[in-house]
């Protein structure tokens, strides 16, 4: 069994400090022991033979132009074969012109067709940080017109539900409920991964305890199929425990996307600072609420303490916030120093950080290109995998930052969340929020 130490003892004593970094902390559960599955299946992680740009990211690589003006709150982003679909967490689902989007500026939200009215979902609630939050569409779009959608319900009792949207027939259907839900920590990313499963991330919705119960979908990432049902090849989390359950010891995690390998990489809200980027290992259990750093933390468990515990490639520290949201991995190589590196938009770092990827094998993992601008995180508690060189873009230029997308023209695009009520300083600004493009020079 994992024993807690005793500064973890004294901080599931302490009382729950104040709101910071634009995500709410809370006090230790009870909890001291982590969880772990009955099986897993095979880790196919091998070495990756992509490397990330020899080169440092510049903001000076990009042009960047407002595409769209007055979004509600704007919190995720996918594009499907000439569609660009955007959620507002206080309303519904938009389609853009993926060419409008590629090449125009000055949209307003009303250039974008309401497909899915907030009023169409069933019990729908935007309590705090809830709302109507991750879309996808199906593999097969259009062909298979499914848009999938999370957002947050209310009958009687706050949860999260992905639905099927079938955009041909108007006909909705839920294909995943029962994910806890509160006014904080909804997580709420969906994203269809190589396999054409869907992935769906959840927050501990403020119990921390729940993430270390193999049968909540709280605090967790769930591979399923577009019915609902667990992928065939997840981890056995025995009896009692839900088969969706990918990895799980999450607390809020809100970014998601893959290599060209299809390993899933994740971003997620830490308490206090402590924010973190891993790259998933199936089965793997990565803390939450007893493990959240290295061994000289204050508050928290290491991870290097806990033999069950998966560590990330990269850990903030205490003193240290992204408040990180969406997350993309660009490969496209058409912004060059950019390409194969991670892209994490902050919300209360109010930026974009760029983090290149290198295996500890390449020469202990370092880089050749000067680090004088970059933050490096290659502790021996970290995962032993890579060592993550991470550059901070665009700091206060617009904001809060939901998410980041990659479009099929090569550029990225941005979402600003200035209206969410956690904006500070000149934010929000006029005509916010924002999509915000960025063009390769």
């Amino acid at each position: 069994m994992d024993a807690p130490t005793r500064r973890r003892l004294l901080a599931a004593a302490a009382v729950a400090v104040p709101a910071l970094a634009g995500c709410l902390t809370e006090s230790g559960s009870d909890a001291t022991e982590l969880a772990t599955p009955e099986s897993v299946p095979a880790d196919d992680w091998s070495e990756p033979d992509w490397r990330p740009a020899d080169a440092v990211p510049s903001e000076d690589d990009v042009a960047a132009t407002t595409v769209v003006s007055d979004l509600a709150i704007p919190w995720d982003l996918t594009f499907a074969d000439g569609d660009a679909f955007v959620t507002e967490r206080d309303g519904g689902v938009r389609r853009f012109d993926a060419d409008a989007l590629a090449e125009d500026a000055d949209l307003g939200a009303d250039d974008g067709e309401t497909v899915l009215e907030s009023a169409s979902l069933p019990d729908r609630a935007s309590p705090g940080e809830g709302g109507t939050l991750g879309v996808a569409a199906h593999p097969d779009y259009p062909d298979t017109p499914d848009l999938f959608t999370y957002y947050t319900a209310d009958d009687g009792a706050v949860s999260n539900r992905v639905v099927r949207y079938d955009l041909e027939a108007d006909a909705l259907e839920t294909v995943l409920e029962g994910i806890p839900g509160s006014s904080i920590h909804n997580g709420g990313r969906i994203a269809f991964g190589p396999d054409d499963h869907l992935w769906v991330l959840t927050g501990d919705a403020r119990e921390p305890a729940l993430t270390q119960d193999p049968g909540s979908r709280a605090g967790a990432v769930l591979r399923v199929t577009p019915d609902g049902e667990p992928h065939p090849e997840n981890p056995n989390w025995g009896d009692d425990g839900d088969q969706r359950t990918y990895s799980l010891g999450h607390r809020n995690p809100q970014g998601l996307d893959f290599t060209p390998q299809g390993t899933p990489i994740l971003a997620e809200h830490g308490p206090g600072a402590r924010d973190e980027v891993s790259v998933l290992r199936p089965g793997g259990n990565y803390g939450w609420d007893i493990v959240r750093g290295g061994p000289d933390d204050p508050e928290y468990g290491s991870y290097d303490e806990y033999e069950a515990a998966t560590p990330p490639v990269v850990n903030t520290g205490s003193e240290t916030t992204w408040a990180p949201s969406g997350l993309a991995f660009y490969d496209d190589g058409a912004i060059e120093p950019w390409t194969n590196t991670v892209l994490v938009c902050g919300l209360a770092s109010s930026a974009l950080a760029v983090v290149g990827l290198t295996p500890r094998s390449d020469s202990d993992g370092e880089r050749s290109s000067d680090e004088s601008d970059a933050v490096q995180y290659d502790a021996d508690w970290l995962d032993d995998r890579f060592t993550a060189t991470v550059y901070r873009l665009f700091a206060d230029e617009w904001g809060r930052l939901r998410h980041v997308e990659p479009g099929p023209d090569g550029s990225l695009y941005l979402l600003t969340s200035n209206r969410d009520g956690r904006a500070d300083g000149p934010f929000p600004r006029a005509n916010d929020d924002r999509i915000v493009r960025l063009d390769p020079r």
